[in-house]
């Protein structure tokens, strides 16, 4: 939370199984799309948070699986955990709040009472969450049994069911939508309320997201019948939420151009990068079509002549150096020369590229450093991830 010194000019709350992440999409390219979308237009002022019904368990291993960025904040299982930054640092603040009236050994005691309910795996059980597999039918009947019987005990308990089978338990002040709340309230009290927030969701437990004050919402357009009946019941004819009409990623991006919310051309949609507005030109938006540039010269996509690293060399300062993660220092234009050893080498294969974390700082009248993490996708989950520094000036310059 301490990473922006005003408030966020865009703060995305995007649940990520069927929102940001398809699974039915075996080239990730939806997903790609909004990395590079984030990293060239919005990393550098606004925040991004990732809010899922996974565990923590779960959740690092979705990341090995998908070409996902690095969130700025993580709310997990259903809402009970709020951690910070790349180091998952907890909110002790959230786990108080959570105590209130919760006690889990009554919970899972009167739980395991109901036959229809099968106990999800123990990484899915949570000190603030109970999840079982119940099915659909009777998914109603055992909700108000529960419900009833943590009323006698005094609990005050939240059941949540969404996905058509999964059945989690809470502390009533838990869930995705008072996660965020939360964590307005504190932006709020430091003067830093982000100026919009866009929440985005596909199923049940995404539902409390749509229903915080002031925030610009999208059901994409694979949302599951159960939110999409709630959002007819309760918020029909509310402007700020829409159902979009991509999937996944895609419909996110959409939703940023639909409320104005900045711009929303990814620059994978670019295929001419001389064509791209110059007001936009920024050092890290430069990173991200360089290695854009370096994916399509591998999977051979681009015409293999001097005159395209002619003008990638043309870009950079003639004493632009890259750091390597092992501290080995290589000038900009040697490493731009020695890509002609790789062109083509990775055509007709699986071969994705993205940055994650592009940050830059700028230490001269017109030279920046930027640091970023290089990933490299070849085959489902080979990923492998580089730290990089840049020293690069003169980005003023766009031809690639």
């Amino acid at each position: 939370m301490d990473r922006l010194n005003a408030p966020a000019r865009l703060m995305i709350v995007s649940d990520l199984d069927h929102t940001m992440v398809d699974h039915h999409d075996p080239e990730n390219m939806s997903l790609l799309r909004f990395n590079a979308l984030w990293e060239a237009r919005y990393r550098h002022d606004s925040l991004l948070v990732f809010s899922t019904g996974r565990s923590p368990t779960l959740y690092k291993q979705l990341r090995k699986e998908k070409p996902m960025l690095t969130p700025d904040i993580t709310i997990m299982s259903v809402g009970t955990e709020i951690t910070y930054g790349t180091s998952m640092v907890p909110d002790d603040g959230w786990v108080e709040v959570l105590n209130h009236k919760w006690d889990r050994n009554i919970v899972t005691e009167e739980a395991s009472k109901f036959s229809e309910l099968i106990l999800q795996s123990e990484t899915e059980q949570r000190p603030h969450k109970v999840s079982f597999y119940v099915d659909k039918d009777k998914a109603r009947n055992v909700r108000k049994g529960l419900s009833e019987i943590f009323a006698k005990h005094g609990l005050d308990v939240k059941i949540i069911y969404s996905g058509g089978m999964d059945l989690d338990i809470l502390p009533q002040g838990a869930g995705k939508g008072q996660a965020l709340a939360y964590l307005h309230k504190k932006f709020k009290a430091e003067g830093k309320l982000p100026t919009n927030t866009l929440v985005c969701g596909d199923s049940g437990n995404d539902a409390e997201l749509f229903s915080i004050p002031d925030v610009h919402g999208v059901m994409v357009s694979n949302a599951q019948e159960e939110l999409l009946q709630w959002h007819a019941e309760n918020a029909k004819g509310n402007p700020k939420i829409i159902h979009a009409t991509e999937r996944c990623a895609a419909g996110i991006i959409q939703a940023i151009g639909h409320f104005n919310l900045g711009p929303n051309t990814s620059p994978r949609d670019i295929t001419n990068f001389s064509d791209s507005e110059l007001e936009n030109v920024s050092a890290s938006s430069e990173i991200v079509k360089f290695f854009l540039f370096y994916e399509r010269w591998r999977r051979a996509e681009v015409e293999n002549c001097e005159i395209y690293l002619a003008s990638v060399k043309a870009d950079c300062d003639a004493s632009g150096i890259l750091v390597h993660p092992s501290g080995v220092e290589l000038p900009l234009c040697g490493a731009i020369t020695g890509m002609r050893n790789y062109y083509g080498d990775k055509q007709g294969q699986q071969f994705r590229v993205w940055v994650d974390r592009v940050l830059s700082t700028q230490t001269g009248l017109d030279t920046w450093l930027v640091k970023f993490n290089k990933w490299e996708l070849s085959g489902k989950i080979d990923l492998l991830v580089t730290g990089t520094c840049l020293h690069m000036g003169a980005v003023n310059r766009v031809s690639l």
